[in-house]
């Protein structure tokens, strides 16, 4: 497996990937209806993987070959009570490949990438109730901050815990 920054061309793999997570992983945590709709055609359109610079997003994926497993974004605080953190804005697994240390690996390269910009803490969010994920974070070190609150993403709105960590 070769961790790589992602190109252009990757974004319907990329959105594949973030789907199939989606509908397996957030399964019975949103509605059914709204996860059965979902489409990776529709998600590869809002996926900008042509800027690098140290402002933008960064995208790092985990492939064999053309077969992307997973990937993780990342990017400068949008934040306003933690100024000078990173945060880590995405990270699935397709759930072909979970348990086999993807998201480890890409986790790590993330963090990396973060310090690699002169960050020195990072902070994401995750659902409420998405307990595999806080346990996957937890064993990264990552620990929950108290923050809560409503987002929208993808046009629904989730219930969203904040964690946090050093780099």
């Amino acid at each position: 497996m070769l961790l790589r920054p992602a190109q252009p061309p990757d974004a319907l793999a990329i959105a594949r990937v973030h789907v199939r997570a989606w509908q397996q992983g957030y399964r019975g945590l949103l509605p059914d209806d709204y996860l059965d709709q979902l489409r990776p055609e529709d998600r590869a359109e809002k996926y900008d993987l042509s800027n690098s610079g140290p402002l933008r997003p960064h995208t790092i994926v985990a492939a064999t070959g053309n077969i992307i497993h997973g990937f993780a974004t990342t990017c400068p605080s949008h934040e306003p009570d933690l100024p000078n953190h990173g945060e880590l804005t995405a990270l699935y697994v397709d759930p072909h490949s979970w348990g086999l240390g993807v998201g480890v690996a890409l986790v790590t390269a993330a963090r990396a990438h973060l310090v690699s910009l002169g960050l020195k803490n990072a902070y994401l969010f995750t659902l409420i109730d998405n307990l595999r994920a806080q346990r996957f974070y937890k064993t990264d070190q990552w620990t929950p901050d108290g923050l809560r609150r409503i987002d929208v993403v993808w046009n629904t709105s989730v219930d969203v815990l904040r964690y946090q960590r050093t780099l």
